[in-house]
């Protein structure tokens, strides 16, 4: 098999155009085997294949620079990168992340998760080479999802000023450009960037520079003409060469148009077609069910918070006719699908646009709509600004639903939903919530939309406890603990699920044990009162430790002048690596074991 007799990407370059084709086809039907036991994006890797191929038989990684945009179609790139054999580990501990990583090998030259960060990355990368005056390439690779982001504007903008030699490939997969790729536009392609071409258009330059409305002219007619066969004026607007869209499935064209393009100098953009799944007929039909699969499992199905969500995002959607839902790209994630289908009026999918999505909210809210902004807390890091500026400070009532939020497991740190309470709780004019459980989110999200002002509701990756949802759960109250277990000495005070694994710890050490429920306002009265009746309080958390809600409990003690034995769990401070949900939770201390112990040895 020839893909076994790849160990890196100069093994490549020793093969024909026809054996990198079967070499092609291997990697799909490895793909399409080992991803559906490991989990991981399927769809986005399927459509990839030969792109990345082609870029590794043309460069030299990894003294050429390769950025890979986000990162979820580098399957391909890490199997001929001499990690193969250790695919069945993907997004295991201890295994391969399901994102490009510095420390994992030298062919990934920049750790991606998030979108539209690659052409920022690798500018800097053709900046640091002209500065050293290496000829060596850097290369962005980005989707046409990452392009709706306007971090890879900035830097289209900045990187068209240069003259660095720079080339970044748009990866679209939208089946709208379809028609526009066929033996014309490969024919134009290999014409524009080919050496006659770039020196015609070079001498032409020079001889018309002496005549600057001659010049103009020649400019925009080349600009039009070119507009008229392919949609690159844009990206010549932006000082980039411009080639393109070509069929990003055939090998053949791919190696020749990139061929040329490494002898060109200056700012180039090569738009290729490809489909995401292409080869695997499921994938091709549905691309969206297949972008990201689990691995297989024989547990029984329970009810995810995201599911949660949706079920009541439906309900309030009924009752509320001025409720509006809004997601930077993650319906499906998210769990925005049938709303969507029900009230396409009031869904708005503003593409990958954190930035957007929350500004965009405000002025909804601004004209009296009230928007649901659902978005992984990741994510929701992109808008930090937004939320502060556009949002809390000018209290524009509207309800966060902060999906991923804690430790999310397989997709690893660049996803980990753990620093939004640190983030979040310093904010002025906010409601914080954390659900424990599937009745607590739906009564939350209630209580939160209700609420006139800015609320959040932060709740975690996976499934609820399996019980069936009460949407009737009315006690919630502004500010205000509940206390499940009363005890004696010890008092945990537990944020969200985590609280779960607290459960049998009190009832063993005959501690009270309250779910705190409000990060922000944070119940003041509950951590008095249980201060001057117990020995120990412990607060419990799935989020960095470091400013986290067990800090806003120590800043309520030294707030009251009360001193007395603390232990703050959580998430200790580092990035917290991939594997599955419960090895994390036990890696970061917060398994029902280690709570438990850390317990008994703060008594001690």
């Amino acid at each position: 098999m020839l893909i076994d007799q790849i160990k890196s990407p100069q093994d490549l370059k020793k093969l024909t155009r026809d054996e990198l084709k079967t070499l092609a086809n291997q990697i799909r039907e490895f793909l399409i085997d080992s991803v559906f036991e490991t989990g991981g994006h399927l769809s986005s890797n399927l459509g990839a294949i030969e792109l990345t191929l082609a870029i590794h038989y043309v460069f030299d990684a990894p003294k050429d620079k390769i950025v890979w945009d986000v990162g979820h179609q580098t399957y391909t790139h890490k199997i001929i990168t001499g990690r193969k054999n250790m695919m069945s580990s993907l997004r295991k501990k201890g295994g391969l992340s399901g994102f490009p990583n510095v420390q994992e090998s030298i062919y990934d030259n920049f750790g991606t998760g998030h979108s539209s960060t690659s052409i920022s990355a690798a500018f800097g990368m053709s900046e640091a080479f002209r500065i050293s005056k290496s000829s060596n390439k850097a290369i962005a690779v980005i989707g046409d999802g990452g392009m709706t982001g306007g971090m890879a504007f900035e830097g289209l903008n900045n990187a068209g000023a240069s003259e660095n030699d720079f080339l970044v490939i748009l990866n679209d997969n939208d089946m709208s450009i379809s028609k526009n790729v066929g033996a014309l536009n490969n024919y134009l392609s290999k014409l524009l960037s080919g050496k006659i071409y770039g020196s015609v258009k070079k001498s032409g330059k020079a001889v018309f520079s002496s005549l600057p409305p001659v010049l103009e002219l020649a400019r925009k007619t080349e600009e039009h003409v070119k507009g008229m066969v392919i949609p690159g004026t844009l990206f010549e607007e932006f000082g980039f060469n411009y080639i393109g869209p070509i069929d990003g499935h055939d090998i053949d064209i791919l190696i020749d148009t990139l061929s040329n393009i490494k002898s060109l100098s200056g700012p180039q953009f090569l738009h290729i077609a490809t489909k995401k799944g292409f080869g695997y007929t499921p994938a091709e039909s549905d691309p969206n069910k297949f972008h990201g699969i689990s691995k297989k499992t024989t547990a029984i199905k329970k009810i995810t918070y995201t599911e949660v969500f949706s079920e009541w995002l439906l309900d309030a959607g009924k009752k509320n006719k001025q409720l509006c839902a809004i997601t930077p790209a993650m319906a499906d994630g998210s769990g925005l699908t049938k709303f969507a289908k029900k009230y396409p009026k009031r869904f708005f999918d503003v593409g990958i646009a954190e930035q957007h999505a929350l500004t965009f909210a405000a002025g909804l809210s601004s004209n009296k709509i009230k928007p649901v902004v659902a978005i992984y807390s990741s994510f929701l890091q992109r808008g930090y600004d937004q939320f502060i500026h556009d949002i809390a400070l000018q209290n524009i009532p509207m309800l966060f639903a902060i999906d991923r939020a804690g430790i999310v497991g397989a997709d690893g740190p660049t996803h980990s939903g753990n620093f939004d309470i640190s983030f979040l709780r310093c904010i002025p004019n906010i409601v914080f919530m954390a659900p424990s459980n599937e009745s607590e989110c739906y009564s939350m999200l209630e209580f939160g939309y209700n609420y006139n002002g800015v609320c959040a509701v932060r709740y975690p990756r996976g499934n609820g406890l399996g019980t069936a949802i009460n949407k009737h759960l009315d006690d919630i109250k502004l500010g205000k603990s509940k206390t499940l277990i009363s005890g004696k000495k010890i008092a945990i005070l537990a944020f969200g699920p985590v609280l779960n694994n607290c459960i049998d710890i009190a009832n063993d050490l005959n501690a009270t044990l309250v779910d705190m429920r409000f990060i922000k306002p944070i119940d003041e009265s509950i951590i008095k009162q249980l201060s001057k009746t117990h020995d120990l309080i412990v607060t419990v958390e799935d989020n960095t430790i470091c400013g986290g809600a067990g800090s806003a409990v120590l800043e309520i003690l030294s707030k009251n002048k009360i001193v007395m034995p603390t232990l703050i769990l959580g998430i200790p401070d580092k990035f917290v690596d991939h594997g599955s949900q419960e090895e994390i939770y036990k890696q970061c201390g917060l398994d029902k074991n280690s709570i438990f112990n850390k317990i008994v040895k703060s008594l001690k």
